[in-house]
């Protein structure tokens, strides 16, 4: 069984950072696609950012490019998404998300996926 749990979600304010962590369980995931989506109140899910677990490609949506940055600890089974000067706009339920290469950048195109970690930014 597929595990992953998200964590560092929280209030900033904008200008802001946070680290969202993604924690993967029961399976090597040595030969994935791991992604960053978020999902705003009454907004489609969105693809944010990608990267192959082993050899680290990456690859981002524009609206976060430059300003988001994917990276993973294979040793630890973790992946993590560093988001600098947050925006009120970028307040959402974040989820992280797994399937085998390559990257994908619609929502159904993966099937594992975790919880969800609220992010909110205020103005």
């Amino acid at each position: 069984q597929v595990q992953l749990e998200e964590s560092g979600g929280g209030l900033v304010q904008a200008g802001g950072s946070l680290r969202l962590s993604c924690a993967a369980s029961g399976r090597t995931f040595s030969s994935y696609a791991m992604a960053w989506f978020r999902q705003a109140p009454g907004k489609e899910r969105e693809f944010l950012a990608g990267i192959i677990w082993s050899g680290g490609g990456t690859y981002y949506a524009d609206s976060v490019k430059g300003r988001f940055t994917i990276s993973r600890d294979n040793a630890k089974n973790m992946v993590y998404l560093q988001m600098n000067s947050l925006k009120p706009e970028d307040t959402a339920v974040y989820f992280c998300a797994g399937r085998l290469p390559p990257i994908r950048t619609r929502p159904s195109d993966y099937v594992n996926w975790g919880q969800g970690t609220q992010v909110t930014v205020s103005s």
